[in-house]
């Protein structure tokens, strides 16, 4: 069987704190013999590096694996604040598709799995500003045992695996991961056709479509008529309540009815990590459907999105929620 460190599409040089690497786009490293020196014993090996047992990253010699791939395919760092992010989280897999530039307050916006992790130690993102130094679980290892070099093909299935992980909003046991996280996964109904996942309400002629939480809707109509969305829609106040559950309630900020006058859309406030949702409301088999859009972390953002699903256009330029995603 061919070497893992051998199969690779491209490869590429560069210069990184005084020395000189041939880098592969697997990951590898070969570290140039320096001219008129003695030969070093990583010298002009090709190497995926050594795991750090204290950080869990790829060392060769003294130097981290990552920022030297991240040079030699992306660039010198931006600038003393960014640092490399390990999009799938593992610190093993090298590969410069799985690397980026970034702050160190983007890794945490940027990165959804990241996102999960801080919550899932604090409780919120606003308790991790309050105070970073006293996480509710205080016990909370990072676990590097799951992490290695992966094949292009395991690094696809990585991150597709933790995006599913991660959207599901739930964290395993102590926070770890385990070898599951690297194998191609049966298709996952409900995130294939998230879109037809029906979920009951507390209210008895709405219905909720990409929404998991049963809510109460205080100002949905009780009954399903022709003219039922004009009616909901002149009953969202500024400040009314649009929906609540166990976790909370969000307040109406605006909503309108888009131009083909069969869709209600809702944006409105909450106290979620991200306060301002997208919702749409259509009547469908007797019921008033309300389905979950979108939520943004900027009121900018959530005023695009209003804007688009109502068939206009955004002229205020790109928002932050654009940069995060």
């Amino acid at each position: 069987m061919q070497n893992l460190i051998d199969i690779y599409e491209s490869e590429t040089t560069c210069e990184y704190r005084g020395e000189f690497y041939h880098v592969r786009d697997n990951g590898a490293v070969l570290r140039s013999q320096r001219l008129n020196k003695r030969l070093r014993p990583l010298d002009n090996k090709w190497t995926f590096g050594n795991p750090n047992k204290q950080t869990g990253y790829m060392n060769i010699a003294s130097e981290t694996v990552h920022r030297i791939v991240a040079t030699a395919f992306h660039g010198i760092q931006p600038s003393a604040k960014h640092v490399v992010d390990h999009i799938d989280t593992n610190r093993r897999n090298n590969r410069p598709q799985n690397l980026r530039w970034i702050t160190k307050l983007e890794n945490l916006l940027l990165n959804p799995i990241t996102l999960q992790r801080l919550i899932f130690s604090y409780g919120s993102l606003d308790k991790f500003f309050e105070d970073p130094s006293i996480p509710i679980h205080a016990n909370n290892d990072p676990n590097f045992d799951w992490m290695r070099t992966v094949t292009k093909q395991e690094a696809e299935n990585t991150l597709n695996n933790l995006r599913n992980w991660s959207e599901k909003g739930e964290i395993p046991k102590n926070g770890q991961l385990n070898d599951w996280i690297f194998r191609s996964q049966p298709v996952n109904k409900e995130y294939n056709s998230r879109q037809q996942l029906i979920t009951e309400s507390m209210t008895p002629t709405a219905k909720q479509k990409n929404w998991k939480t049963p809510c109460k809707f205080p100002n949905c109509p009780l009954s399903v008529r022709s003219e039922g969305l004009i009616e909901y829609k002149n009953s969202l106040k500024e400040g009314s309540i649009f929906s609540e559950n166990k976790f909370g309630k969000s307040n109406v900020i605006k909503s309108d009815i888009n131009k083909g006058r069969n869709e209600l859309y809702v944006l409105s406030t909450s106290e979620n990590i991200k306060p301002f949702t997208l919702a749409k409301v259509t009547v469908e088999n007797l019921n008033y459907m309300h389905e979950s859009i979108n939520s943004y972390f900027k009121i900018d953002g959530a005023e695009k999105g209003y804007i688009e699903a109502l068939g206009g256009v955004w002229d205020g330029g790109e928002t932050f929620d654009d940069l995060v995603g």
